[in-house]
């Protein structure tokens, strides 16, 4: 016969009850610990000697209601690495791998009038493909940010920004270091935890406050190109255990996203492809252009209430639209030193399409959506290897008035023979010619041929045989994208008084 079981005494019952919290907390995701690195302090930098932040906007920001200032935020960040598996479903645990002082910068746009703000701050993971930092997204949305109150922060989340890349490029500490010469980056690994400590500086600020006293309602992170690879990384492993962000914009990733280590070796590591976490409690967005979805294509997933995909027809990664926005704003920061397209002369010029009219689109849509509103609508694929035989336009995909009523060939693609690395990324357009006959025929079968793979040039007047004729296509094409919930109504009437003020039809 067994002896009674007995209560463990006080003692005893103290000793498990510590033993169990011990373990809890060892096997604890580490970002949720108690020990985490606290919140970090906010400053104002110095005014250096350019007297301006880099990267500082070089249009009149006043003008649409807005300032732009700059913060430094500093403290302890820690570094991640895999916990377990990591599969192409995106369930990635991770744990603190380590520790390290960092001090970095914030620049801010926002509303001066507190009464203009609607609530929602995008705080974009700043691009350093080029070796220096950039703000591609920024220059995508700048329609829909100032015109409906959003305020904007650029982080910079990473070390090439911070001290500095390949060759003569400088990071901030080269180019002002009297302003920045204080900042410290111990590298990517970090990078993660600092974009995790610039959302609770916006939220919660240690110093003075980066937002002037805003209330912040939703907080969304976003990231375009090689940010976005990062931006899918912190979604899947990092979100789960900092739980610092509202919602994301994935804009422009490929299939394989960054490493949770930050160096670049470590992509051989990833899962390919990797596809967003279904089990999120917070929206995904995720945006490609034709560019994208070569690259992009095996990590597609079905869109659920917390994962949307847009593919957008007529659309390159980079287009004549954000080289326009930020263009001057580079050429204030660094002259001609910035990063080029490089471009072979001759070459066909960039994409125009209406990539910039979906991100604003994708942005509205997200805030809402993370506050609890309705979930976006989804879209078809979009083919890039099936292309229509008489336009060169790509199949499929979410065809907004540019697309469904063409005037020129939109691609994602390019010839980029002679040309540098950059070039590929700003896709083409190919205006069309030729009023003798229906269809003005390119029979050199050359892949090199701008013209190449499509065999035949529409002429205008065909497809239009008045300018009325193109004018109520163009109404109904944008009337159909907007109730699809794919463009805005503002961009709409924009896109209709375009049409109207064309000569194109007869």
């Amino acid at each position: 016969m067994r002896p009674p079981l007995r209560r463990p005494g006080r003692r005893a019952a103290a000793a498990t009850l510590a033993a169990a919290l011990s373990a809890a907390l060892l096997s604890a995701p580490p970002a949720a610990r108690a020990d985490a690195p606290a919140d970090p302090v906010v400053t104002v930098p110095p005014p250096g000697d350019h007297g301006f932040p880099f990267l500082a906007a070089a249009e009149d920001l006043g003008s649409f209601g807005y300032t732009e200032s700059e913060y430094f935020i500093s403290g302890t960040a820690a570094s991640y690495a895999k916990s377990g598996f990591w599969g192409s479903n995106g369930r990635w645990d991770v744990r603190e791998s380590g520790r390290a002082a960092y001090k970095s910068r914030l620049l801010v746009r926002r509303p001066t009038d507190p009464a203009k703000f609607n609530g929602t701050v995008v705080v974009e993971w700043l691009n350093v493909s080029g070796q220096i930092e950039i703000s591609p997204d920024y220059w995508f949305t700048r329609d829909e940010l100032l015109r409906k109150g959003y305020a904007w922060v650029g982080v910079s989340a990473q070390s090439v920004g911070v001290n500095g890349g390949l060759g003569d490029v400088k990071g901030l500490k080269g180019w002002d270091p009297a302003r920045y010469g204080s900042l410290v980056h111990p590298g990517d690994a970090f990078s993660y935890d600092i974009f995790s400590q610039a959302g609770r500086a916006l939220r919660s600020p240690d110093g003075p406050d980066p937002l002037g006293g805003l209330q912040v309602r939703t907080l969304l992170a976003d990231g375009e190109s090689q940010s976005a690879g990062f931006m899918t990384t912190y979604a899947n492993a990092v979100q789960p255990v900092a739980q610092v962000y509202d919602g994301f914009m994935i804009h422009s990733n490929s299939a394989v996203a960054a490493p949770i280590s930050g160096r670049l070796v470590d992509v051989l590591g990833m899962p390919n492809p990797s596809r967003i976490r279904t089990d999120l409690p917070v929206p995904v967005f995720v945006v490609l252009t034709e560019t994208d979805i070569p690259g992009a294509f095996l990590a597609r997933q079905p869109d659920t209430d917390r994962i949307v995909h847009w593919e957008l027809a007529g659309t390159a990664h980079g287009d004549q639209w954000a080289y326009d926005m930020g263009a001057p704003t580079i050429q204030k920061s660094v002259g001609s030193a910035g990063p080029q397209a490089d471009c072979a002369p001759g070459s066909a010029p960039f994409n125009d399409g209406p990539g910039h009219y979906s991100m604003n689109a994708a942005l509205r849509l997200l805030s809402g959506w993370a506050r609890g509103g309705p979930t976006p609508p989804g879209g078809p694929e979009l083919s890039t290897v099936f292309r229509d035989p008489r336009t060169g336009l790509a199949t499929g995909g979410i065809r907004l008035p540019d697309v469904a009523v063409p005037t020129r060939t939109l691609s994602g693609e390019r010839d980029t023979s002679g040309s540098g690395v950059f070039c590929g990324l700003y896709g083409a357009r190919d205006p069309w010619n030729g009023d003798a006959d229906p269809w003005d025929r390119h029979d050199s079968g050359d892949p090199s041929d701008p013209s190449f793979p499509h065999t035949a040039e529409p002429v205008l007047s065909t497809l239009y045989p008045t300018h009325a004729d193109y004018v109520g296509k163009v109404r109904a094409a944008a009337q159909r994208s907007v109730d699809d919930g794919h463009l805005l109504p503002e961009d709409a009437a924009t896109i209709i008084t375009a049409a109207e003020e064309s000569g194109i039809g007869g």
